[in-house]
């Protein structure tokens, strides 16, 4: 089992800066792919970025490329997002997430474990 555990959401302005902090247990850090999705009221969970163990493979989704960057530190069991520039419409609950396969994967059903989020509210 994996216990995730994110913290670093609130509430900013528009073009304002967040870092989130996810912090793992239970499981050996360096063998987990992590991930950070959000949710939006109303919308379905989407993908927001993964990172490879070692940190060297690195995904985003269109939308948050140059302006979000996804960062972890394994012997701190830490996975990070780093949010700048941030619109209205980036608010959201932000979930980690790991998982154990082989690949890196953008997909909701290749996570195994979940944090309980944290919300991130941006004002315009």
């Amino acid at each position: 089992q994996v216990q995730l555990v994110e913290s670093g959401g609130g509430l900013v302005q528009a073009v304002g800066s967040l870092r989130l902090s996810c912090v793992s247990s239970g499981r050996t850090f360096s063998v987990l792919n992590m991930g950070w999705f959000r949710q939006a009221p109303g919308k379905a969970r989407e993908f927001v970025a993964a990172i490879g163990r070692s940190g060297n493979s690195i995904w985003y989704a269109e939308s948050m490329k140059g302006r979000f960057t996804i960062s972890r530190d394994n012997p701190k069991n830490t996975v990070y997002l780093q949010m700048n520039s941030l619109k209205p419409e980036d608010t959201a609950i932000y979930y980690c997430a790991a998982s154990t396969m082989e690949v890196l994967a953008i997909r909701l059903e290749s996570y195994d474990f979940w944090g309980q989020g944290t919300q991130v509210t941006v004002s315009s």
